[in-house]
């Protein structure tokens, strides 16, 4: 039992991988081919999956790397313009 343990993470790895290739933005995939990528993650299981994390995936926006923006506060009635314009 112990020896399928390897295995089954092996081909989770390769499922997890697939699946995010597939549902990826065509336009957004670095380096080949969206498709290219699913065949490569599917005939090479444990080298496939971790080439398409490093080198194949979109990049995602990294949480401080954009500009900041300031959490909506709410106006008091002066600083609305609609409310102003109905007094």
């Amino acid at each position: 039992m112990i020896r399928l343990v390897p295995w089954l993470l092996v081909i989770a790895l390769t499922i997890y991988a697939l699946v995010d290739c597939l549902q990826s933005d065509e336009r957004s995939v670095r380096g080949v081919p969206k498709l290219m990528w699913a065949l490569v993650i599917v005939v090479l299981p444990l080298m496939g999956p971790i080439a398409w994390f490093v080198a194949g995936r979109p990049e995602q926006p990294r949480p401080g790397a954009g500009p900041r923006q300031q959490p909506q506060r709410p106006r008091g009635p002066d600083d609305d313009p609609d409310f102003l314009r109905r007094l």
